[in-house]
């Protein structure tokens, strides 16, 4: 039952098939038996789930049931859980229990989806490797050896190791995707504010946003719709009607406009790379797509500027962290400033310290104007190079990650060489534009990623773009061979 993608359970459970105990059952005994060797999962909640699936069955056997009811899927340790540790990776809130649940994780409560855990990931959303993590790095189901992308790669492996059928993540400079591409799953990172980031611990607040990873399209399709809708606890989120995604994926994409970046494919990309992502725009052209060369002559800033602004807003957001009201607390403080110092320092780990007096320094008086300020000048060019190119596309197309999944500890002691791993994702965030990635080749047994990028709120022709993709290849559905026991 592993094996068996989103769309596959939602119709086995209404043809009843198996139950949704039943498939509970299957996947925490799974989870059990193999995530030793991936480091996917912080808390598993084996009693929860198997309350939530029994609560689901009865509710599917009453007729009328949403698409999820009964579905075991699993949440990033970013979205707070309502008597659940929501750790963020961190020995910061190593023993925070929240006492509310995020509006992400209603929705899906709401939809009757069952939670089998939170799964790793980098400390604070920090990271490109998931290296960072209080709880020790994940591992890639394709090679254990490997990272598995960060920092949503708990969720990413989690879902190419089949111990969870689709996961919750977020991306704030590629932490969907580039998980995503080097795991040979699909995710997808919405427009801004599509997706409530209330419970949501925040990182970036003007990139941070959630998304789904699963298996194909249609999977993440049937995720985002439980995800996306007007919160108003969240200041930032947008007051659209809630969209049914599922609903075009197999509309046809002849005359489709897709845009090839000259800047995605220089220096810095991996050849094997470049060579799958241009076999995959030649199945677009199969297709009756047109490929359309486009500029975006700011990418090469894109990685600074975030790197100013990221770490700017996440020394803001991370200054409620003070070992007062909740997380982590030093033993036997001598005084406050003792508590405040000895509390971060030790609840902190070294990604989350340097980001934080980066932040610090970009902001304080003297180096505003020069550093924080000229960023966002930045920003503003980046976002309106991609609104020149949707003047003569329909979407943009290129690789995900400059290279496969690299060792784990490779970059590690070089932080600028990690950063890079980001360099074709970082402008989508600035912009506040919906990507995703999805599979298309592999590279020395490694998995290879085609990014896709929308317009502004344009997500359900990303899907069925992606989805037209998966109905002429296959790379989809194959699986890492550490995977693979029953």
């Amino acid at each position: 039952m592993h094996q068996l993608t989103i769309a596959e359970i939602i119709r086995g459970l209404r043809d009843k098939q198996f139950s949704s105990v039943e498939i509970t059952r299957h996947l925490l005994d799974r989870i059990q038996q193999l995530d030793g060797n991936y480091n996917s999962f912080i808390t598993v909640t084996e009693e929860l789930a198997m309350t939530q699936a029994a609560a689901a069955d009865e509710r599917l056997s009453k007729g009328e049931a949403p698409a999820l009811c009964g579905v075991p899927i699993a949440h990033k340790d970013i979205f707070c859980t309502s008597g659940v540790r929501t750790s963020c990776g961190s020995k910061m809130l190593d023993n925070f229990v929240p006492p509310y649940d995020a509006t992400v994780v209603e929705n899906f409560n709401a939809a009757s989806a069952v939670t089998l855990g939170k799964t790793n990931m980098d400390e604070f959303a920090m990271g490109s490797s998931n290296e960072t993590s209080f709880y020790g790095p994940v591992r890639n189901p394709w090679n254990t050896d490997c990272v598995p992308g960060g920092s949503s790669g708990g969720s990413a492996a989690a879902v190419a190791a089949q111990l969870a059928p689709g996961t919750t993540a977020t991306d704030t400079g590629g932490s969907i995707r580039q998980p995503a591409a080097l795991t040979n799953t699909t995710g997808l990172k919405p427009t801004y504010g599509r997706v409530s980031r209330w419970g949501m611990i925040a990182f970036a607040s003007s990139l941070d946003q959630a998304g789904p990873i699963a298996r194909n399209a249609e999977d993440a399709a049937y995720l985002l719709s439980a995800m996306v809708g007007h919160d108003p606890k969240d200041s930032t989120s947008l007051n659209r009607p809630v969209q049914d995604y599922t609903l075009n994926l197999n509309d046809s994409i002849a005359g489709l406009k897709i845009g090839v970046p000259k800047e995605y494919f220089g220096e810095g990309l991996n050849a094997d790379t470049a060579a799958r992502v241009q076999d995959a725009l030649k199945e677009f052209e199969k297709l009756g797509a047109e490929l359309v060369e486009v500029s975006l002559p700011h990418t090469d800033l894109a990685v600074p500027a975030y790197y100013v602004i990221a770490p700017a807003e996440a020394s803001a957001n991370l200054s409620r962290f003070d070992g007062v009201r909740y997380g982590y607390r030093c033993e036997d403080p001598q005084d406050l400033r003792d508590l405040y110092m000895r509390s971060r320092g030790e609840g902190f780990g070294d990604e989350v310290q340097r980001r934080i007096l980066v932040g610090t320094y970009a902001l304080s008086a003297g180096y505003y104007d020069a550093y924080y300020n000229k960023a966002q000048q930045v920003r503003r060019l980046i976002k309106q190079d991609f609104v020149q190119a949707f003047e003569k596309v329909d979407v943009i197309m290129g690789p995900t990650s400059p290279s496969p999944a690299f060792a784990l500890g490779a970059k590690k002691a070089d932080p600028v060489a990690m950063y890079l791993e980001d360099i074709y994702t970082i402008a989508t965030n600035l912009a506040g534009l919906p990507g995703m990635s999805l599979p298309c080749g592999l590279v020395n047994n490694l998995p290879v990623g085609l990014q896709i990028i929308g317009n502004y709120l344009d997500e359900a022709r990303m899907l069925n773009v992606a989805h037209q993709y998966q109905q002429v290849t296959d790379w989809h559905q194959q699986f890492a061979s550490s995977a693979s026991p029953a």
